[in-house]
């Protein structure tokens, strides 16, 4: 027996949406306008219908959708090309965005689009241990749980006072990757409640981290979401 599994997600507008997935590499292998907006895009095996309500508020979007790869950097590489190449800049908050690619806690490497109806599809490939028990040490803690925050509830006000309580902590002292982790993650939390100087200013601090060569290797998905975060900035608003 071989089984298929296509999610069917709701959107206000099917068009906006076959348009996006046709941005990211996505074909459109079925369309309806009428009675009912329907359509359907595929990718490889990846294979994804949408249905159009015109009540829907893509803002209050709970529908999501896992998709397993073996080639998540590369995937994430590519759509970030795509959509550099179609809007000029990489989206990383509001309708449609493209989260940063990290390793998370629970031994998935992911990294989350965001659709215009409001979808969110998580891309990840097994990378390591499933941590299902918070680390103790309170860096990586604090850490564990902001990154969850951030990726799965888009609780960005939680996160923020979570790292703003973490860095404000005197008594012990984090390690300059620690550190540099923390004002990255900070930084994507203001860029995307709109708080843009706030959003420099961590930047500013986290340039200021002094990183070996070593260090800076294991930061690299950081360094990537530092110059994602500076680029965008500087764009007008």
């Amino acid at each position: 027996m071989a089984e298929k599994t296509i999610p069917i997600l709701p959107c206000r507008q099917v068009q906006p949406v076959v348009d996006f997935y046709t941005v990211l590499g996505f074909a459109t292998t079925y369309q309806q306008k009428s009675p009912n907006p329907y359509a359907e895009v595929e990718r490889g095996g990846i294979r994804l219908q949408f249905f159009g309500m015109k009540e829907y508020d893509p803002t209050r979007s709970y529908s999501s959708a896992y998709i397993v790869s073996d080639g998540v950097d590369a995937l994430y590489e590519d759509f970030r090309g795509r959509l550099k190449e179609a809007y000029g800049r990489i989206p990383a908050r509001g309708l449609p965005r493209i989260g940063a690619l990290r390793d998370m806690s629970f031994g998935m490497r992911q990294f989350l689009v965001s659709d215009p109806g409001g979808n969110c599809l998580r891309f990840g490939q097994p990378a390591g241990e499933d941590l299902t028990r918070a680390p103790k040490e309170t860096f990586e803690r604090a850490m564990y749980y902001a990154a969850r925050w951030v990726d799965a509830r888009e609780h960005l006000a939680g996160a923020a006072r979570l790292l703003d309580r973490t860095l404000a902590i005197t008594d012990e002292q984090p390690t300059p990757v620690q550190l540099f982790e923390m004002l990255v993650m900070r930084a994507d939390v203001a860029f995307r409640s709109d708080c843009f100087q706030e959003a420099a200013g961590f930047l500013d601090r986290a340039r200021a981290v002094r990183l070996g060569s070593a260090e800076r290797a294991a930061v690299q998905d950081e360094l990537r979401r530092f110059e994602e975060i500076r680029e965008a900035l500087l764009e007008p608003r």
